[in-house]
């Protein structure tokens, strides 16, 4: 690389999303793509500091110590760490990770820094950053960490947080040994409750068996984590759970359950996110808020809550705990001071969020216009201060920046290009729109001089629009390329007045990415807007376009347009290329498809595809990369470049780079760090020449575009919003992008800015519309004469249709329609039958598996045998062949039961028995036989005589042997029922072939009877005859069969065969002769006397009676004689074939029912032996479960066998590293007791050092040499933090100590100064004293040091003989264990399971689960009079309970009936009160108040009176009465006249009634068939005004009830005021 100048970082947006942190007390620092972004929060200025490796991976900093530390993102990273704000290089750690760190952690005091990484190894290191050195690392750690976190309070504590887990590693240090310990945190179940107790559990063998097989459960998964100043850690979950934690005691506390009804509301739908402690509580950070709690032990309040526009991410404390940070992953930082305001203030506002383009405006502001993924536009001033945005709020593709007008145009992908006025900086506007594609933008393109816009997309078409305002960015047209178009650049030629734009299209062959393709048009400047510029489309025509057409020898990735040449990259060969143009002779036909050669190529990008970028004086040529370089080249020597690492290739290096005018300024946009990066161009030596080149080139430019700027941009700044009304003065374009849209209307609702609904036309489809209507318009008359015609014509047409149909031969009128339909009909049956017969290949090949499976390999086929009466059924046992092995294995298994009978046989030969006792024993035996062996198949006679017996069973040799030879029961067991069942099904068949002949013999004999009866014919079914379920016959195929052309002959063939059969069978005339004149017989048969009938006379049928001859008489006498003779005989054989038929019924019956008989015997025997096969099953059950079992227990032992032999290996360790250990701290005890002598030395020799000076100056010396610094005064000094630092007291760091120490030498120096020289001492002797002095602090804090590192040293030592005791106490547990594991191997040896055959009611057991871990299965055999006794007992018992329990239920019974006649007397005494209080308050009338004041006298007389006047009144009322009664029984008696009348007339109305509904219905149907609109229309007018009048109804009803209540009110205070009550009266 010859480098010409040098690449300058001049300012760098965005925000990732990853953490921010405190890098001093002001001053915040982040990653922004490739760089660490550093902000300050008071000035609010930003710095950037590039990585030196590749990318930033995970970054964390310490801002008590102005320390930062970040990792690479490469193969084998480094972690840099670095100081601020001297951005100087600490140290770079290597060799803790192969892909990637996840986490890194600074501790707060000391140079301690924590790492957890990535794929493979999962490692989390502790490092000493200064000299570059792991202390202690721990590898498959951290296998879902997500963040690390140092102990404040205490380095040697680290937290790691993973996705569902919570460990405490705690750093064991002796000296310069370090160990990570590790303490998992057992979090409590998502109800709130601990599933497993925390206490340390007994160590016994159950526990540690549990411990083997101990099942995860579902556990609160932790969120955030942060230490306390009492070094617990308070831990928030994602399910809204906050925990304290106590890594000493591994204790967990509840402090916000939010499932708990006690539950603060607001933090109930809370998930905690990030926390961070203060003084006197917690800040929390929710999904929707921020919170600050206030703890104080476990109970909890909300003391404040902040709600933010966006959600925070982070909050954290500045180091001087003065400033409260929040920072969102959207790509805001907020700032509060609570020691001054409440109020949040907004530091820093950048969207998140990828960048999809950037360009710089053609102004001397240089300011950079934007875009995001999510449609946001962004202005940033030359400095990279964000001046404004606004919001699209739709998926933007593009953009660029016109040159004679302060406006961007922007690519869309809904196919619209935007227009956004920038002329006010702080407000840009939407001013225009138009719709071009229904697909996305690619690319928009300027040329330099401003006279065109071009887009281009995936639909091969470029549209060029009018760049200028004046023309209302109008479409000029457009033309169509022969692919997708790849990328697109413009030049402009202001010799030859002529635009060129260089197109790169994917052919079809191409892959969409590359191509060999080059499209280059030409455009002239002037007059393309004229009527013979287009055609009527509006496609632009070949005198004014200029198409030519290149080929390059390999495909091309990008490429950009100079003046005469073509700067292009090949990913491929992975170089730059130029190609030469050649010249432009105005010959179309020489300049397509010419093959252009490179004319230089050079060495590209490391990692491809690479864009390119052309300066507008094309003296630089600019190329990025996905390897995030940024590579600058002067196009006359290539080979030159310079080079700037501005993005991360781990994130898809860079998007696109762009040029300011002057050609100095470039940006870059990363492709998915989200990063926008501008950067200078610095040339250096003899180079300057070209800076100067293209700074004097944009001056020209700009003064050659000022005067159409200066028209141009005016006529902008008048553009309304779009949406609003147009300008005075200007025009709408004729064809608009779509309709308009207000802005005001966008920010309510974001579905309808700026896409286009899908009935929305395009340019192309607006204006091809509009011709169309025109042509509508102009051809209207000619459509319509020829529609006339096209109609007249089909009618002629139907018509000779009709005609040839009723002719006899048809003929085709178009044989090329016939011809494409049939081969279109044959296509379609191929295909039809193409789809059938794979159809039917998949349905035989599934045939064959499953008949290969279930049917072939099956030694007996499930069949059945059904009874002829009744539905009894009996199935056989289904059998596969044995296999080879299984044969093998019982082969074995009875040679070794020969042989073991053998032997036992040999070592137990007993005396000989007398007969007696011989059979005495036999007797025994065969008794205990069925009910020992626990089967029936003994009993059966197919048991195995080498079957063990069961109390034999005592290794799992025999077992499985057991297992093999119960199996061979089984088998035998079913293969002889088998036999059986075979022999009766033959049985079957045979006697269905009986009743089948008998059934024939009775059809004859019905034949002959002229009987007609159905007869019982029985059959088989598909169970019983499974083999006809795999044949198909004929009748079940129900579709016609299709059938080949070969099949077809074949059939016609034998059809004919069988016609000249029959045909020679009918002419046999020797048969016919014979059967004419014997029937078919030479003799009569008895069978045919039915059929013999003796024939009249002749002279009988011709002659009546009385014509009759003597002879003639005679004849027919005998005629007659033989008739009778002959009926008589069919009588009697008639009577013979009946009793045939019901023997032959009867034999058929008794047939059948045998066999019923014999089908029902062998039910019973297939009942005896599923039993006996369940029996045995069960005991192979059985053995097979003691097998597991034992296999089960062989694995633990090998388990614990495992462990054991690794905790002896650790012990060994252990021992090892103690016994090194007590000889480093007894090593280091003499050392430490050295110095102590030494220091002790020196206290002593200080007299003798001063023994020339005077007693009393030594003394005065002694005291001095004795006096310190003040603890007081060195705190004052090193404690300057604020009181709101929650860790400002007792932090114990590693770098305190030598801090500590530098800061007693400070102070000594105040003591050593000459004003403290006492008098009359010498300055020599001072000096002296100093010396030694200081030689005594300097050994007093050696002592220190040794003994806090012997402390030190002494505790780890203890802590690790508490570890080989730990083990030594694990060691004995896994013994214990191994032993208590080989007695249960051995008791289930020993303890076998035994099957018993016992009858119903002889044992009894209690009904507990036997799936249950603890049910009890040892049972024990009573005999049955034991249990009848226990049945009395209890009987007994239970009848004297009954009568307790009666004679309980009657006292409380009593004792109910007391309660409620208490009840009943307090509830009357309730109401004795309510009546008496009723009482009081009842209210008289005037009368009554009257006679309250009146004498007993007058009370009297008035009553009398009222009597006599009462009297009176009911005489009148009587007469009254009597009056209306009569008058009353008129009225009735004239009613029911009435009503006879009206029964009469309801009578005939009732006649006429079904001829009237008639009529009725018929109107209705007339009435609904006409008038449905308007009933319904009526219909819903009555709802609404029944609606209308219901609501009027309840106002007014309302209105009346507050009336009623207001007069009730009235009415009862006017009531208490005229009628008082008796406790009124009484007063």
């Amino acid at each position: 690389m010859n480098e010409f100048g040098s690449l300058e970082l001049r300012w760098i947006q965005g925000f990732g999303n990853k953490n921010t942190e405190f890098v001093e007390n002001k001053t915040v620092c982040y990653t922004c793509g490739n760089h660490i972004c550093f902000l300050n929060l008071e000035t609010r200025t930003q710095n950037a500091f590039p990585s030196p490796g590749r990318g930033i991976g995970a970054l964390t900093a310490n801002g008590n110590s102005g320390i930062f530390a970040f990792s690479e993102e490469k193969l084998s990273p480094s972690i840099y760490v670095y100081s601020f704000p001297e951005l100087q290089l600490k140290n770079e750690l290597k060799g803790g990770a192969q892909l990637d760190y996840t986490s890194l952690a600074l501790s707060h005091g000391g140079p301690y820094l924590g790492s957890c990484s990535s794929l493979p190894d999962h490692i989390i290191t502790v490092w000493n950053w200064e000299n570059a050195e792991p202390l202690c690392s721990q590898p498959q750690a951290g296998q879902d960490v997500v963040s690390l976190a140092f102990n404040p309070m205490n380095w040697l504590q680290l937290c790691s947080l993973g996705t569902a887990s919570l460990t405490v590693w705690n750093i064991a240090k002796s000296d310069s040994l370090h160990v990570l310990q590790p303490s998992t945190i057992k979090l409590p179940a998502p109800g709130g409750t601990f599933s497993e107790s925390q206490a340390p559990s007994s160590q016994n063998v159950s526990n540690i068996m549990a411990k083997l097989h101990q099942s995860t459960r579902a556990r609160l998964t932790p969120s955030a984590i942060c230490w306390t100043a009492t070094s617990k850690l308070y831990v928030g979950c994602a399910e809204g759970f906050l925990l304290l934690v106590d890594p000493e005691s591994h204790s967990v506390s509840v402090l916000s359950n939010p499932t708990s009804a006690e539950s603060i509301p607001e933090l109930r739908r809370n998930s905690f996110q990030r926390l961070t402690p203060n003084n006197n509580g917690l800040i929390a950070v929710g999904k929707e808020s921020v919170v600050h709690l206030q703890i104080k032990g476990s109970q909890i309040n909300i003391a404040q809550t902040w709600k933010l526009e966006r959600p925070v991410t982070t909050v954290m404390y500045s180091p001087d705990y003065k400033t409260l940070l929040f920072s969102s992953n959207t790509g805001q930082i907020y700032v509060l001071n609570p020691a001054q305001s409440d109020r949040i203030v907004k530091i820093f506002d950048v969207l998140s969020g990828n960048f999809v383009t950037a360009t710089l405006l053609h102004n001397d502001k240089n300011i950079c216009v934007s875009l995001k993924e999510s449609g946001e536009l962004q202005l940033w001033s030359s400095d990279g201060i964000c001046i404004s945005s606004l919001s699209l709020q739709v998926e933007v593709t593009c953009l660029a920046c016109c040159p004679v007008a302060h406006y961007a145009a922007v690519g869309t992908t809904t196919g619209k290009v935007l227009f956004i006025d920038l002329n006010q900086e702080q407000r840009p506007r939407l001013v225009h729109e138009v719709l071009l594609y229904h697909s996305a933008v690619d690319h928009l393109v300027f040329d330099h001089d401003g006279h065109y816009l071009f887009t281009g997309g995936s639909d091969s078409h470029i549209y060029v629009l009018e760049a200028r305002p004046s023309k209302m960015f109008s479409v000029i047209g457009y033309t169509v390329l022969s692919g997708c178009i790849l990328s697109l650049s413009a030049q402009c030629n202001r010799d030859m007045n002529k635009v060129k734009v260089l197109a790169l299209c994917a052919g079809e062959e191409d892959r969409k990415k590359d191509s060999s393709l080059l499209t280059l048009l030409s455009l002239p400047t002037q007059n393309l807007g004229g009527p013979d510029s287009i055609d009527r489309h509006g496609c632009l025509s070949s005198h004014v376009l200029k198409v030519f057409t290149f080929t390059v020898p390999r495909p091309l990735t990008s490429c950009v347009l100079g003046l005469s040449e073509i700067f292009a990259y090949c990913h491929r060969s992975k170089t730059l290329q130029r190609f030469v143009l050649p010249e432009d002779k105005g010959d179309l036909s020489d300049q397509q498809g010419v093959e252009l050669k490179p004319v230089q190529e050079v060495r590209g990008h490391p990692l491809g595809p690479a864009s390119l970028a052309l300066s507008p004086h094309r003296l630089w040529l600019a190329s990025v990369g996905r390897d995030g370089l940024l590579r600058i080249r002067q196009t006359a020597s290539m080979e030159r470049y310079i080079e700037l690492q501005c993005h991360s290739c781990r994130f898809g290096g860079v998007r696109n780079v762009s040029f300011s005018t002057d050609g100095c300024t470039l940006l870059t946009v990363g492709l998915k760090d989200g990063s926008l990066v501008c950067t200078n161009i610095r040339v250096k030596g003899g180079d300057v020449s070209k800076m100067n080149e293209a700074t004097q080139y944009s001056k020209s430019t700009a003064y050659f575009l000022k005067n159409i700027f200066d028209t141009e941009n005016p006529i902008l700044i008048n553009f309304p919003v779009w949406g609003q009304v147009s300008p005075v003065g200007t025009e709408t374009p004729e064809v608009s992008g779509g309709p308009s849209v207000n802005v005001t209307e966008r920010d309510r609702d974001d579905n309808n800015l700026l896409r286009a609904p899908p009935s929305q036309p395009t340019w192309l489809e607006s204006r091809r519309e509009g011709l169309l209507k025109e042509d509508q318009e102009k051809y209207s008359e000619m459509k319509k004469n020829l529609m006339e015609t096209i109609k007249e014509l089909r009618d002629s047409i139907q018509e000779m249709i009709r005609d040839s149909e009723n002719q006899p031969e048809h003929f085709n009128l178009d044989v090329e329609e016939e011809r494409r339909l049939e081969a279109m009909v044959e296509q379609e049956v191929t295909r039809v039958r193409t789809e059938i017969e794979w159809d039917i290949v998949e349905k035989c090949y599934f045939r064959d598996v499953l008949k290969r499976e279930c049917w072939d390999t099956m030694k007996v086929i499930s069949r059945t045998i059904n009874a002829f009466h009744s539905d009894l059924e009996v199935l056989n046992y289904p059998l596969k062949e044995q296999t080879a092995k299984e044969l093998e294995d019982l082969c074995r298994v009875q040679n070794m039961r020969k042989l073991e009978k053998a032997a036992c046989s040999l070592g137990n030969l007993k005396k000989d028995l007398s007969a007696q006792e011989e059979e005495e024993e036999k007797k025994v035996q065969d008794a205990e036989t069925a009910t020992v062996t626990g089967s029936i198949s003994a009993q059966l006679g197919y048991s195995n005589p080498y079957v063990y017996d069961q109390f034999s069973l005592k290794t799992i040799e025999q077992r499985i042997n057991q297992i093999v030879l119960l199996q061979d029961v089984i088998y035998r067991v079913k293969t002889a029922f088998n036999a059986d069942f075979e022999a009766l099904h033959k049985q079957k068949m045979k006697e269905l072939k009986r009743v089948r002949d008998r059934n024939k013999h009775i059809r004859e004999i019905m034949l002959q009877l002229d009987m007609h009866e159905e007869l019982w014919e029985p059959s088989l079914t598909n169970s019983e005859w499974p083999e006809r379920l795999l044949a198909v016959e004929v009748s079940e195929i129900r579709a016609e069969r299709y059938l080949t052309a070969e099949q077809k002959e074949e059939e016609e063939r034998r059809k004919l065969e069988e016609e000249r059969r029959l045909a020679a069978q009918a002419d046999d005339s020797r048969e016919r002769a014979l059967d004419d004149m014997m029937d078919g017989v030479l003799e009569v048969k008895k069978e045919d006397i039915l059929k013999m009938e003796i024939p009249l006379p002749e002279f009988v049928l011709t002659k009546p009676d009385i014509q009759w001859s003597e002879e003639e008489k005679k004849v027919f006498k005998e005629y007659e004689k033989k008739a009778k003779e002959l009926s008589e005989e069919k009588e009697k054989y008639k009577k013979l074939l009946e009793i045939e038929i019901k023997k032959l019924h009867q034999s058929t019956k008794e047939a059948t029912e045998r066999f019923d008989e014999n089908l029902a015997k062998l039910l019973e025997k297939k009942v005896n032996c599923t039993v006996a096969i369940y029996q045995e099953e069960l005991k192979i059950t059985y053995l097979v479960e003691s097998v597991l079992r034992e296999e089960e227990m062989r694995s633990q032992e090998q388990e614990l066998k495992l462990q054991l032999e690794k905790m002896l290996a650790y012990k060994d360790e252990t021992e090892e590293r103690l016994k090194k250990l007590e000889d480093e701290v007894e090593l280091l005890q003499e050392t430490y007791d050295n110095v102590v002598l030494e220091d002790k030395s020196l206290d002593k020799d200080f007299r003798r050092a001063f023994s020339d000076l005077p007693s009393h100056m030594v003394d005065c010396l002694y005291k001095m040499f004795k006096r310190r610094p003040r603890a007081q005064k060195m705190r004052a000094q090193m404690d300057n933090s604020n009181n709101s630092d929650p860790f400002k007291e007792n932090r114990l760091c590693g770098s305190q100590a030598p801090d500590a120490f530098s800061q007693m030498l400070r102070a000594m120096d105040e003591l050593d100064a000459p004003a403290n020289i006492p008098e009359g001492l010498s300055t020599v002797a001072w000096e002296k004293f100093c010396h030694v002095r200081r030689t005594k602090v300097e050994s007093e804090q050696k002592v220190k040091t040794k003994a806090l590192t012997l402390a030190e040293m002494q505790a780890f030592l203890q802590k690790k003989r508490n570890e080989d005791k730990a083990a030594q106490e694990e060691i004995k547990n896994l013994s214990k264990a191994l032993e208590s594991l080989h007695r249960r191997r051995t008791d289930l040896l020993m303890d076998t399971m035994v099957q018993i055959i016992l009858k119903q009611g002889q044992v009894e057991v209690t009904t507990t689960d036997p799936t249950a871990d603890n049910a009890d299965t040892d049972f024990i055999l009573y005999h049955r009079s034991v249990v009848d006794n226990l049945r009395n007992v209890i009987r007994t018992l239970a009848e004297q309970k009954i009568t307790s329990m009666v004679a309980c239920k009657d006292v409380r019974k009593g004792m109910i009936q007391l309660e409620w006649e208490n009840k009943v007397m307090r509830k009357q005494i309730e109401d004795l009160y309510d009546k008496e209080k009723n009482i009081k308050m009842l209210q008289l009338s005037e009368e009554q108040q009257k006679m309250t004041h009146r004498s007993k006298s007058d009370q009297e007389s008035h009553t009398s009176k009222q009597i006599s006047s009462l009297e009176k009144s009911i005489a009148l009322m009587e007469t009254t009465h009597k009056k209306s009664v009569q008058q009353r029984l008129r009225k009735i008696e004239q009613l029911n006249k009435r009503a006879a009348a009206k029964t009469k007339k309801s009578a005939d109305l009732e006649q006429q009634l079904p001829e009237m509904h008639v009529t009725v219905s018929e109107l209705r149907h007339i009435c609904e068939a006409a008038a449905m609109a308007e009933n319904e229309a009526a219909a819903q007018e009555e709802r609404y005004q029944e609606i209308v009048k219901r609501s009027k109804l309840k106002e007014l009803a309302r209105a009346q009830a507050e009336n009623l209540a207001f007069l009730g009110a009235e009415v009862e205070r006017l009531t208490m005021k005229n009628f008082p009550s008796l406790d009124q009266l009484k007063h």
